[in-house]
This record gives structure tokens, C-alpha cells and sequence, in this order.
């Protein structure tokens, strides 16, 4: 579950990712605009190039097809927000392991997995919270962002992880990969 800044405020959106016979054809759904998109790209060549740590065979492109779909209707998705719940869909896809459930994330991936900085937290967590998001991971650098224009009332019941990396988002989105 991605978290996005929309003109009405935060929503989630839902990341749907399935594999299939075939190789190297990635298919990217969901009327994503450019940057979106190559948020998706990113979010592949990282996974691609750390399947060995998580028991993903490291040839899977070479013999599937990835689709990648954003649903959401006719509603436009752009900006540069989504990288690391790209990674997180992808490897759960992936690994088989399922993502715990009423967890969503909003931050830009780069291709070394920093998870980096991303606007509208407050709409974002907002909207995570009346979606019946029980926890939300964020960037580390959008930490000051989130104390100071996020009182903790508004947030009480809210569990917030501040990560560093790719592979820290993926530890609490997924547990432990079997």
C-alpha cells in the first residue's frame, strides 16, 4: 500500500505486481505518468541487483515477465513517492512472502535502496489513518517534517517507522523472508 499526496488530500493506493512465463518484458498499468514510472524502473534494477540476499533467483528476469499495476481508475498517479513500496511489492512478489497487513509507506527509492525525502507527510498520514492504516513507514529525512506539522493526537493510534533504507522498509513491511 502506497501513500499519496492527492489535491483533496492523502490517500493510499494499492500496488499490485504478478509475474509471468516470458523474460525481460516489464509492464508498468495503473495511467502513471513519467516519473511514476520510472520510480517502477528504479525499483526493479534494485531488487534485480539484491535478489541474492533475499533468496530470489538472481536470473528471475530472464525468465518471467514482471507486471507492476497501480488501480485506481482514470485518476492520474505521478511524483516521485512510490519507489519503496515498488521494492516492497516486487520482493514480496518475489520471495512469496506476504506483506503484514494495514501497513503503508510513502518515499523515493534510489538505485543504491537510500529511501530519500518526499512531500505532503501530513496529507499522507493523514489519509494512511482514514484508511484504517494501522502503521506507516517514512522516510528518516521527513522526520522534522512529520513532528512538526503532525500534533500527536492527530496521529494517536498510528505506529510511524522512520527508515534509512530499502532494506529497512522491507524488514517491516515483511517481516522475516523466509
Amino acid at each position: 500500500v502506497g501513500l499519496v499526496w492527492t489535491p483533496a488530500g492523502g490517500d493510499i493506493v494499492f500496488i499490485e505486481a504478478s509475474t509471468m512465463r516470458g523474460g525481460k518484458q516489464f509492464t508498468m498499468t495503473g495511467h502513471l505518468g513519467e516519473v511514476m514510472q520510472e520510480s517502477m524502473r528504479a525499483a526493479l534494477s534494485w531488487v534485480r541487483s539484491h535478489a541474492d540476499e533475499y533468496g530470489i533467483d538472481p536470473d528471475f528476469f530472464r525468465k518471467q515477465d514482471i507486471h507492476i499495476h497501480v488501480p485506481s481508475g482514470a485518476i492520474p498517479k505521478d511524483g516521485p513517492s512510490a519507489g519503496v513500496a515498488m521494492v516492497t511489492a516486487l520482493v514480496s512478489l518475489l520471495t512469496n512472502t506476504p506483506l503484514r497487513p494495514r501497513v503503508a509507506m510513502t518515499g523515493e527509492i534510489s538505485l543504491s535502496g537510500v529511501v530519500l525525502p518526499v512531500g505532503g507527510i501530513k496529507e499522507k498520514v493523514l489519509g494512511a489513518k482514514r484508511a484504517g492504516i494501522r502503521e506507516v513507514i517514512l522516510p528518516s529525512e521527513n522526520e522534522a517534517n512529520f513532528k512538526e506539522d503532525l500534533q500527536p493526537d492527530l496521529v494517536e493510534g498510528l505506529k510511524i517507522h522512520f527508515v534509512r533504507n530499502a532494506q529497512q522498509a522491507l524488514e517491516i513491511a515483511l517481516g522475516k523472508i523466509e
